[in-house]
């Protein structure tokens, strides 16, 4: 048996779906389909009930799960766990940063260096949620700011930023105009990032969005921000982005471009602070973790 038999198996078991557990494996569906059966194979029991809409867990696949987890918690903390058996006076701890964190936050993060600098260097790793959340639970990274919600037993998190969420629309379409109702965007189509970009809470504002009437879409894909910025400017749609004008996301703003907030529906984006809970709790991460507790006391909301 292998170790990604199991991290095949886990999530499948978390998503119910094969196709959502692919993507957030970054592969295709069917291997990760019959990877799973060679485990079921291999462990002479059938772990899902599968059929055309519904993957279940058995018997044996629910009593397999938390066993699975466990297993890769474990391998999962090697890494920490040797560095702080042969750790230096001061470690180096690196921080996942995924795109468009606020200038606030960021200077919150170099409060929190500045308080830990005797023990910690603390360095920055960029990257997309989902890879970043990744690497906190294999070790890769001590900890990450996240887009929330994020759903990982085996990491804790601190919810450090809130930020509202504004309708992205052409200009000379909405001149003169304080606010919009969603009806105002029924004609307009939503523009949705490349889905490898995506923060789960985008997905789920996706579908509040769909089952409140706004009903057009348009997909990119193999373009990032720039790419939306692009179909608003040009009139062709709008996006919901930070209403803050000293968020980051305000420099992929082009000409006749404008953020307005809604009248009849609230967006929020909230951000947190992620590690693993065995590294939290009187691992090597703890000192790093009261001193972020105190600096985030109150998260920040804009």
């Amino acid at each position: 048996m292998e170790l990604l038999h199991l991290r095949y198996f886990v999530a499948v078991a978390e998503e119910l779906n094969f196709s959502a557990a692919a993507r957030k494996l970054h592969m295709a569906a069917s291997p990760l389909s019959q990877r799973v059966k060679d485990l079921e194979h291999e462990l002479g029991r059938r772990l899902f009930e599968r059929s055309t809409h519904h993957v279940a867990l058995t018997e044996a696949g629910t009593a397999l799960l938390p066993i699975a987890r466990d297993v890769l918690d474990r391998v999962g903390s090697i890494r920490w766990r040797l560095d702080q058996a042969a750790k230096p006076s001061r470690a180096t701890v690196f921080v996942g940063m995924p795109a468009g964190v606020h200038p606030v936050l960021r200077e919150r993060l170099n409060l929190l260096a500045d308080r830990v600098q005797e023990r910690f260097e603390v360095k920055r790793w960029p990257g997309t949620t989902t890879d970043l959340v990744a690497s906190v639970k294999e070790g890769k990274l001590a900890l990450t700011l996240a887009r929330l919600p994020v759903h990982e037993a085996s990491l804790d998190t601190l919810h450090v930023m809130t930020e509202r969420l504004g309708a992205v629309v052409p200009a000379d379409q909405f001149e003169g105009r304080e606010s919009v109702k969603l009806a105002d965007l029924a004609d307009l189509a939503y523009a949705k990032s490349p889905e490898e970009m995506v923060p789960v809470y985008f997905e789920q504002l996706d579908r509040q969005l769909d089952e409140l009437g706004i009903k057009k879409r348009i997909q990119l894909s193999n373009t990032g921000y720039q790419g939306i910025s692009e179909i608003v400017s040009s009139g062709l749609g709008f996006s919901v982005s930070m209403l803050d004008e000293d968020s980051a996301m305000s420099g992929y703003r082009l000409e006749n471009m404008v953020v307005l907030p809604f009248e009849d529906f609230r967006a929020q984006l909230d951000t947190g602070l992620l590690w693993r809970h065995d590294r939290g709790v009187d691992g090597d991460l703890a000192d790093i973790i009261e001193a972020a507790r105190e600096v985030f006391a109150e998260p920040i909301t804009k």
